[in-house]
């Protein structure tokens, strides 16, 4: 999915980046970057497209996603390699 077609999504879904970034706990900064690259990762894709069908439909995903209860990753988590000494 394109940069452009994301960004619709998300006006679809009557929210924007920053929103949409607090809202699944991932950092605004890595959503911009998509921007750069001119398309966003399928999971980003399929959470925008999600939302947008929602807000169509009359579900309040943003309540639906609140009680996930999310916790924003800390900046060491993950699988990076360990750096060998």
């Amino acid at each position: 999915m394109t940069f452009i077609e994301f960004k619709k999504l998300l006006l679809d879904a009557e929210t924007t980046i920053p929103k949409f970034t607090s809202l699944i706990k991932v950092s605004e900064k890595n959503v911009q970057s998509y921007k750069k690259k001119e398309e966003v990762p399928n999971t980003i894709a399929v959470i925008a497209a999600c939302f947008a069908k929602m807000q169509q439909e009359g579900i309040d995903y943003k309540e639906v996603i609140g009680d996930l209860d999310l916790n924003k990753k800390s900046k060491n988590s993950g699988f990076s390699k360990k750096k060998k000494k």
